[in-house]
């Protein structure tokens, strides 16, 4: 359990509680785990700013840096289990593993973005601390809480500073303007309730150190804008206002309530009247996060195709059903399966909406890719999940982000099922 879920005093950072060797295998625990994970010359980038950042909030020596880099660029990949031993062997993680995935989970969050690479890196390591993931998934909740009443509680000191700061508005004026001069010119827009986090260690000089503290707590805003999205209304507040090339709907539909770090997006690939005749339906046991959306999309084309399959099904049954009867052999069984000429005719009538689905599920796709290359959703880890044509669409929006420079970090995971693409060996 996170101190922050037991309402103790911030957790000290866990690079001030390791011994050196401890610091060295934490280090180079995630610098091979990087490695393992991203391998690619497309992420050597990546691997290379995470693991400098980590080496600085370690406050490990400079002089192990070359090293650490060169973890994440390949070197050691099997000394991953002896540094996660190492690690457990340290006297203050005994019994408190957690403090590792903690830890992590702070670093990825301090300029305000949690890349779907560090959490896949995240839950890795977790992994191989012998630490269950419910624990991780706890501790973001937790974090997110807290975040939330940090937010809330700036809100209503802002509105309070606010009125007092109208009845003195000179003073209140030589306050801004010593406060943007002591941030170097940067200038804080308090009417929006956010301060940015590193004018604030400047402000001790006018307001003193706990003013400084107050200050400072609103970058606990700051991260919850950048991460769920300044907008507020993240992908429950998008829907399509004009029509996008050939795609006539397209809208997120929420399955659960609340806030996480980590969110789900689950693509619907057919409806038809009764039990599936929502996009929600299919999805109504999915526990894949704590938030998790459905796509609405294309309901028209998706809800005659799925009326055209069902009827298809119901005509093959019902046919096999019966011509079984007149038949006493296995051999006889076989031939009652031939389609009559009824079914046939069916099957030429699913061809006009299988085309539509076709064409529409991949431009919905380049669609979804562009909303989440948009941070719609925040700055947050995101997991597919479809089926059928909904799997298309994730497909497609895969390939679309592929494409783009900026659209590596955002999709943790993928689910497809029955996913009607072509299988390309090495994609």
């Amino acid at each position: 359990m996170s101190c922050l879920a037991e309402g103790k005093e911030p957790l000290q950072l866990v690079g001030q509680l390791l011994s050196e060797p401890g610091q060295f295998a934490y280090g180079g625990l995630c610098g091979v785990t990087l490695s393992l994970l991203f391998p690619g010359e497309e992420h050597r980038l990546y691997r290379v700013r995470f693991i400098d950042g980590l080496v600085e909030w370690l406050q490990l020596s400079e002089s192990v840096l070359p090293v650490m880099e060169a973890f994440a660029n390949g070197l050691g990949g099997e000394g991953a289990i002896t540094f996660a031993d190492l690690l457990l062997k340290e006297p203050a993680l005994k019994d408190n593993q957690i403090l590792i995935t903690q830890d992590l989970v702070s670093f990825s969050l301090k300029d305000g973005r949690y890349d779907a690479r560090a959490r896949a890196l995240i839950r890795h390591i977790t992994w191989l601390l012998r630490i269950p993931f419910e624990e991780l998934e706890m501790f973001e909740e937790s974090l997110v809480e807290t975040l939330k009443e940090n937010k809330e509680k700036d809100t209503e000191e802002f509105e309070i500073s606010q009125k007092k700061k109208d009845r003195k508005k000179k003073l209140k004026r030589y306050f801004l303007i010593g406060l943007a001069t002591v941030g170097g010119g940067t200038v804080i827009g308090l009417t929006g309730g956010l301060a940015a986090p590193l004018v604030a260690a400047g402000a001790v000089a006018i307001v003193g150190t706990a003013g400084a503290a107050a200050i400072g707590s609103t970058a606990g805003i700051a991260i919850m804008a950048s991460v769920f999205g300044a907008a507020g209304a993240g992908l429950t507040g998008y829907k399509m206002k004009k029509r996008v090339g050939a795609i006539e709907e397209f809208e997120f539909l929420p399955l659960t309530d609340g806030n996480q770090l980590h969110i789900t997006i689950a693509v619907t690939g057919w409806l038809c009247t009764g039990k599936y005749g929502s996009f929600e339906a299919p999805w109504r046991s999915l526990l894949q996060s704590k938030e998790q959306y459905c796509l609405a999309w294309e309901s028209k084309y998706l809800m005659e195709l799925g009326n055209t399959l069902e009827s298809l099904l119901n005509g093959l049954v019902n046919m096999v059903a019966q011509e079984a009867l007149k038949y006493t052999v296995l051999s006889g069984i076989v031939t009652a399966l031939t389609w009559p000429a009824s079914l046939l005719t069916i099957a030429n009538v699913i061809d006009n909406p299988w085309g539509v689905c076709l064409s529409r599920s991949a431009e919905v796709g380049k669609h979804l890719a562009q909303v989440l290359l948009s941070r719609q959703q925040g700055r947050r880890p995101v997991t597919l999940v479809g089926f059928s044509f909904g799997a298309r669409v994730i497909y497609f929006c895969l390939q679309e982000l592929l494409q783009e420079k900026d659209g590596e970090g955002i999709i943790e995971d993928v689910v497809l099922l029955g996913a009607p693409v072509e299988g390309v060996t090495g994609f």
